[in-house]
């Protein structure tokens, strides 16, 4: 019992430390991302805390922390600037905005859309989060270097900061590698608080050297007033208008959320199901719309400082958001002290051990996927977040597509005198049972490969004189649509017409009912294994043509 008790007090300290440093984070990072997005600071801070307090409820992965997000806030700009009317005006269209996007996650998890997100494979998400930490990482130079470098892309903030190489601000370079180096040597003591020592330290020197007055940028003076929503400002006739901005600023939460759930997960063996994640964002960004906040999502940086921290249940969110109301109502007129590039630091130290390359060096040693993970983190850096992951979510299908459409059937003989039948071109010690030919498409049939890989089958077995009797293992099939059906009793119907008997082997449940409904002749040829199919054909029987076998 004592010692299941220390286990439960380590547990908890755990989480209080990852929750404090991150809280440490958020505060900072929240005036930034509200810079962004050109609105006042407190709809970010409000945000960042109702958002962890809300997920800590509904969500389930211990690493999401769910506040304001550098896409989410680039999104917003753009629509603020699109928005029409007053600055009061445009935040009440903007907390509709928010509410709208959870309502719409909300929709999408109770219409189980979740498994949409199977179409993303890990190396996808492997190489976006390799790409969003690169593209992250290169956003905090302009406040380590100490100039400024807007560009709408990385590559032109890159060529940027280049660019102003003889302006780059020595002290303040100085002041962003020690605090990266004391971040980095801090993680050699996990139960101390390096990111929320570090800030506070920051504060210190910025105050005891007068960074300022050396040309050091700080965060400034933050207002902590809290505003509630205007809905009398909104009319009804404008929430249609307001569709086309809420659908990016979806996409792009649920494709960095999910991307950071996800990822982090993996790394941890935790399971986490999209359906699930798509209820907390939804609620949490309903939560964050009645408090008149920012759309949030799991952010990579403050999940991946919650990682870093150790964290190890969702009560790190939930102690993170306390810490953090805590740091507005005591530690507001100490933040706007906080140099930039120390902040920078913090983001940089949480996401450096997302630029491990050993995922992708496995990829590329398995000679499986490696391009499909480049390509995401390429396009995630090239062309942003949404655009990056839609370019790798699509070479994902093609590449599918590609598998599913080539047509490979394989030839398969008996090993030794078992039960089991391998595909002779792997296998030198398998042979093949004379008179009896024995094929195996390789893919699932569907609408798409089943006219291809079973002329190319009947094609082969035309070239095959010696073979009286021919089987087909569909094992690889577990349902059949129409249109593979009917090439399949095609297929029957030719190779009938060769005057060679035709049995069908590994037969799923699913494909003998619609045989049995479209061809019921045909279902005295099927066999649930292979071995069962060449007893069949081995016994004297006819081969003629099944009569009405295409229907």
């Amino acid at each position: 019992m004592a010692t299941r008790r220390k286990v439960g007090t380590r547990v908890g300290n755990r989480n209080w430390i990852a929750g404090f440093s991150v809280a440490g984070l958020m505060l900072p990072e929240a005036v930034a991302y509200a810079g962004i997005a050109g609105i006042a600071p407190q709809h970010a801070v409000v945000a960042a805390i109702v958002g962890c307090l809300t997920y800590s409820i509904f969500g389930r992965s211990r690493f999401a922390i769910v506040s304001p997000t550098s896409s989410s806030a680039a999104i917003l700009a753009a629509t603020m600037a699109t928005l029409p009317g007053s600055t009061t005006d445009k935040i009440a269209l903007v907390t509709v905005i928010v509410a709208l996007t959870g309502v719409l996650f909300v929709t999408a998890s109770l219409l189980r859309l979740g498994n949409l997100a199977g179409f993303i494979s890990r190396p996808v998400l492997r190489g976006f989060a390799l790409g969003l930490a690169i593209t992250i990482i290169i956003r905090q130079l302009p406040a380590v270097t100490g100039v400024g470098a807007p560009a709408t892309d990385i590559i032109h903030q890159v060529t940027a900061l280049l660019t102003a190489f003889p302006q780059w601000h020595a002290v303040s370079i100085t002041v962003g590698l020690v605090a990266l180096a004391a971040l980095l040597l801090l993680r050699r003591v996990p139960f101390l608080p390096g990111a929320f020592l570090v800030l506070c330290a920051g504060i210190l020197a910025s105050r005891l050297l007068d960074l300022p007055s050396h040309g050091v940028g700080v965060v400034g003076p933050l207002s902590v007033a809290l505003t509630w929503p205007s809905w009398s400002l909104v009319q009804w006739s404008q929430l249609r208008q307001l569709v086309p901005y809420t659908l990016p600023l979806v996409l792009i939460l649920f494709a960095e959320s999910w991307g950071t759930i996800r990822s982090l997960s993996l790394r941890h063996g935790e399971t986490v199901t999209a359906n699930r994640e798509l209820l907390a964002l939804g609620a949490a960004n309903v939560a964050s719309a009645v408090a008149q906040g920012m759309p949030v999502g799991a952010g990579f940086s403050a999940g991946s400082a919650a990682e870093a921290a150790g964290a190890e249940s969702r009560m790190t969110a939930f102690i993170a958001a306390i810490g953090l109301a805590v740091l507005v109502i005591v530690g507001a007129g100490l933040v706007e002290s906080l140099p930039e590039p120390v902040l920078a630091a913090v983001v940089i130290a949480a996401l450096a051990h997302a630029l491990d390359p050993r995922p992708l060096l496995r990829l590329w040693k398995l000679k499986h996927d490696v391009v499909i993970a480049l390509a995401a983190a390429a396009g995630v850096i090239a062309f942003g977040v949404v655009n990056g992951i839609t370019i790798a979510v699509a070479l994902s299908l093609a590449v599918l597509l590609h598998r599913l459409a080539t047509p490979y059937v394989a030839t398969l003989g008996r090993l030794g005198q078992g039960h089991d039948f391998v595909d002779i071109a792997r296998h030198s010690d398998a042979e093949t049972i004379p008179g009896i030919s024995i094929w195996r498409p390789a893919q699932p049939l569907f609408f798409a490969n089943a006219d291809a890989i079973l002329t190319e089958t009947a094609a082969r077995i035309g070239r095959d004189q010696t073979a009286r009797a021919i089987i087909v293992s569909l094992e690889e099939s577990f349902d059949l649509d129409s249109t593979a059906l009917d090439a399949l009793l095609e297929f029957d119907t030719l190779v009938r017409a060769q005057n060679k008997r035709v049995q069908y082997a590994r037969v799923h449940d699913r494909v003998r009912d619609l045989i049995a409904l479209a061809a019921p002749a045909l279902l005295s040829y099927l066999s649930y294994s292979v071995d069962d199919a060449v007893a069949a054909v081995s016994q004297p029987g006819s081969t003629t043509p099944l009569p009405g076998a295409v229907q």
